[in-house]
């Protein structure tokens, strides 16, 4: 499992805020600290800002530059562009890695499936997966599909890649719940499977087995997974039932097809998200 991290993603904060530098530092010393799953650590890599104008207006990536606001959950931060990018060209650089064959996990801050394409929202700059799903598209892939298990809607992610050729889009979350959408399909290729808050463990279960047949039955020759880890039973911003044994679930479920996979941190407020993304991976590879 290569994790593609970088620790200047800690350099920011909000006081209160719960997309905390500590969620990435938490992360980064449990992976360290164990021993029963092999890491290979990476960094973003390099990519031209023409991979950001494919998800983004300019006008939009200017904003961001500038340094605005853009509401009480997505302040500015000093920098905060550099550090949206850099996310960003982790997601690439992840996307690099599932095509060449191995299984990655990008673990940066900040995450991205809010950000829609001319504006930043609900912690999220700029929306890395569709950073990454549209450059798979544009360099060779015929068919990606997005698996966003975070319990919120990934309504910016939707919104970019909505009806666009070879992409398809498949979210399992919380409704009602910000961001108050994904109560239903949207054009010819987002799919959504709202759950009503506290919904029962095994139906949920049953729920995210739908959703993943499904986009099997896209048959994409690529997975970008959305992995939010806040419709854990003890999130504080969720109010969903799922474990860590699900998250372990949910990694083997979607390694099982044989396609390539690659995963981006989005959301997972509580102290256990280190656990809880240790076993999404170690579903991932298997062990």
């Amino acid at each position: 499992m290569k994790v593609i991290t970088d620790e200047h993603c800690t350099g920011y904060s909000h006081a209160g805020h719960p997309e905390r530098p500590e969620r990435i530092s938490g992360i980064v010393r449990k992976l360290r600290e164990q021993g029963a799953l092999p890491v290979a650590w990476g960094k973003p890599g390099p990519f031209e800002e023409a991979s950001i104008l494919r998800a983004h207006g300019a006008g939009h990536l200017a904003r961001l530059k500038a340094g605005e606001d853009f509401d009480e959950d997505t302040p500015y931060a000093p920098e905060i562009a550099r550090h949206a990018l850099a996310s960003a060209g982790a997601a690439l650089e992840a996307l690099r890695e599932a095509r060449a064959g191995g299984m990655a996990f990008s673990l940066m801050r900040p995450p991205g499936h809010h950000a829609s394409r001319h504006r930043a929202m609900g912690f999220c700059y700029l929306n890395n997966i569709a950073v990454a799903v549209l450059e798979a598209l544009a360099t060779g892939t015929q068919r990606v599909a997005v698996f966003d298990f975070d319990v919120h809607h990934g309504n910016g992610t939707e919104a970019i890649l909505l009806n666009k050729p070879g992409a398809a889009f498949f979210s399992v979350h919380q409704s009602p719940c910000y961001p108050w959408t994904g109560m239903r399909n949207m054009g010819n290729n987002c799919f959504n499977y709202p759950l009503p808050p506290r919904t029962a463990r095994a139906e949920y279960r049953q729920v995210l087995e739908d959703a993943l047949e499904n986009m099997r039955g896209f048959k994409p020759a690529l997975v970008a997974v959305s992995a939010g880890f806040d419709a854990y039973a003890r999130d504080p911003l969720g109010q969903m039932s799922l474990e860590v044994e699900d998250y372990y679930w949910l990694g083997q479920s979607l390694r099982r097809p044989g396609v390539p996979v690659f995963s981006l941190l989005e959301g997972g407020y509580s102290d256990d998200l280190p656990e809880l993304v240790l076993g999404y991976l170690m579903g991932l590879e298997g062990r």
